[in-house]
């Protein structure tokens, strides 16, 4: 065995291990970890492989911005599990599971369609996935599509902002300049001070008298 060949066995083995991982894992915290290894390893594998811009994009757009907003939406919205009852979590399973059975047999059938030889040419138009290479292809060939992409982009970025912004009745009132601010505390529960006690009546005369 070649010392390459050991590298991507090795490399190879920490990324499965990594997706098992974000499966079996209990927390969504240590399933976000997991799953940024995943990404990890499978840039170093791409760079193997001498697919450099799948290798960038794979740190930049997955490793860098899906895991960074998974985690801000686990803190948004709590990691607690405890809510769910035993019955829910043992749905949850087996239907994620008979949803991963579908999906693999779905990729396994698309992947024994499309099996063919590759030929030399090929290989030489995208030069092992070099970023120039990629690039005139994305933005000649097939700039319909990337333009599209992008677009949707755009939709979902400000679907969020419109989903995310809190209405203006539910918002807090702001204090302006010169606005009176309501007492707290109401009337019935201020506890009475010495201005607010009445005066006894022999006091009050000599109060009164010169």
């Amino acid at each position: 065995m070649t010392l390459p060949l050991i590298f991507f066995l090795l490399v190879g083995a920490v990324c499965l291990a990594a997706a098992v991982g974000v499966v079996l894992s209990r927390q969504p915290v240590h399933s976000a970890l997991f799953l940024l290894a995943n990404f990890a390893t499978l840039a170093v594998l791409y760079v193997m492989l001498e697919a450099q811009f799948l290798a960038a994009a794979q740190v930049i757009v997955y490793a860098g911005g899906i895991v960074i907003l998974i985690l801000f939406v686990i803190m948004l919205i709590g990691g607690d599990t405890n809510d769910f009852s035993a019955s829910q979590r043992t749905w949850s399973r087996y239907a994620g599971i008979l949803l991963g059975v579908i999906m693999l047999g779905s990729l396994g059938y698309a992947v024994l369609l499309r099996i063919q030889p590759v030929s030399p040419e090929a290989v030489m138009a995208v030069e092992g996935g070099a970023p120039p290479v990629i690039g005139l292809t994305l933005f000649t060939q097939y700039i319909l599509p990337f333009e599209l992409v992008a677009i949707l982009l755009l939709v979902a970025l400000l679907g969020a902002l419109v989903l995310g912004r809190q209405p203006e009745e539910e918002a807090a009132p702001r204090v302006r300049e010169g606005d009176t601010l309501p007492n707290p505390v109401p009337p019935s529960h201020r506890q009475p001070t010495q201005h607010d006690r009445p005066v006894e009546p022999a006091r009050e005369k000599e109060l009164q008298s010169p």
